[in-house]
């Protein structure tokens, strides 16, 4: 291996993606389960140059000849150049993070912070926070030193204005999930995750419900990465590669969910959409069919709506936190509070509005069977829809019109 990433477990890393971007070189991913496993490669410093990532950000120190100052300072090496068998280290997460602190627009400065987990990259944050001018740094642990507190004495800092999550907690498969409950952070003004899959994560969905600028880790992935490889390579890449690469990994990851009335024509705008992206199309309500070898109305039958709700929560959320999809859902999936985190999580949610009296009705629509059950059931999700989407769109018209449309502002989306 030239160059490569080596850590415990890689299966989620997009590191490969971003460096053959950014240069003309074959980027390997190099899993290493265990510290022997590790030192061993090290050892053998069969390689040009490498990141290195959880959990050895720390351990890879005394395996160095020469370690940037920048790096000794903070005590965690993401970076590592074999110059004639000498390894060198240094840190680029750093200024990774303070990229993804910048795009936002927020001001650092005077504010006060708290710091979720431990290790190399709470080290790295920490050290970032402060030379941006930070007034206070509070960092929390589950098994805290005598400079930090605990999760259960979180409360005694309810007037922090910045949170950085630097924990896994959240991330791809084990979603849903958040470190910390924001309720009662009344000063709270932005929130950071160094988690980039999935997107949007409960921490910084719950940080949106409350107002907050916000940021997941995929900014300061690129971006160390593109400050690692001109580490690697001795050349500079222009700053501009940086946001070209976010633009492409977004459009190309993130899934297209269509939320809507019964109807209102998910499917059939799915699988244009699903061609035109190059995504794979999913119909919730099939996999309900398929899992269960019911068919929807059967299952109403059967087992009733809440029966039915249950068995759709957890496929919308199994089936969203993949990616590359475009997604269609069944009509009333926004009924229940507990999708919307799912639905947004790794998705751009697009609300398909169609006039009622163009949307069709019977058929497997257990719900919708004439006009007057259906205005009703539009009056209670209409807000429902709009709550839970991006943006909505109106598909009334022809088919190739809205279609064009449709294309047309999603990729507006990913152009901004």
């Amino acid at each position: 291996m030239d160059y490569g990433l080596i850590g415990s477990k890689l299966g989620h890393s997009y590191s490969k993606i971003i460096h053959e971007m950014l240069c003309d070189y074959i980027y390997e991913l190099k899993p290493l389960a265990t510290k022997e496993d590790f030192s061993e490669f090290i050892q053998k410093k069969s390689f040009k140059a490498i990141n290195v990532t959880i959990p050895y950000k720390q351990d890879v120190i005394p395996y160095l000849d020469e370690i940037s100052d920048k790096a000794r300072s903070i005590g965690s090496v993401n970076t590592i150049v074999n110059r004639n068998g000498k390894l060198c280290g240094d840190n680029t997460d750093f200024d990774g993070f303070l990229y993804m602190v910048r795009r936002t627009g927020y001001n650092l400065t005077g504010k006060k912070a708290l710091i979720l987990g431990t290790g190399g990259t709470q080290k790295t944050v920490y050290a970032a926070l402060q030379s941006a001018g930070i007034s206070k740094v509070v960092c929390v642990s589950r098994n805290p030193s005598a400079d930090e507190i605990s999760y259960e004495n979180i409360k005694s800092q309810e007037d922090v204005q910045v949170i950085v999550n630097t924990t896994p907690v959240g991330m791809y498969p084990d979603c849903g999930i958040s470190p910390v409950d924001l309720s009662s952070f009344s000063s709270l003004e932005a929130v950071f995750d160094v988690v980039y899959n999935p997107f949007e994560t409960k921490l910084l969905f719950d940080a949106k419900q409350k107002g907050c600028i916000t940021s997941n880790g995929l900014a300061m992935l690129v971006a160390q990465a593109k400050y690692a490889a001109e580490i690697f390579i001795s050349k500079k890449i222009k700053e501009e590669k940086i946001e070209e690469i976010i633009k492409k990994l977004y459009k190309d990851i993130i899934n297209i969910v269509l939320i809507g009335m019964p109807g209102c024509g998910k499917t059939t705008f799915g699988k244009y959409l699903a061609n035109e992206f190059n995504k794979n199309f999913v119909d919730i309500d099939e996999q309900i069919e398929k899992e269960t070898n019911k068919t929807i109305p059967k299952i109403f039958a059967d087992e009733g709506e809440v029966a039915f709700r249950i068995i759709e929560s957890f496929l919308t959320a199994k089936v969203c936190a993949q990616s590359r999809q475009v997604i269609a859902t069944g009509g009333g999936v926004v009924t229940r509070e507990e999708n919307i985190l799912p639905l947004r999580q790794n998705s751009l949610v697009i609300y398909l509005e169609r006039d009622i009296n163009n949307l069709q009705i019977g058929g497997k629509r257990p719900l919708s069977k004439d006009r007057a059950a259906l205005k009703k059931m539009y009056e209670l999700r209409d807000p429902l829809y709009k709550k839970a989407a991006h943006f909505s769109i109106n598909v009334d018209g022809d088919l190739t019109s809205a279609e064009e449309c449709l294309k047309e502002k999603i990729y507006e989306v990913f152009d901004s």
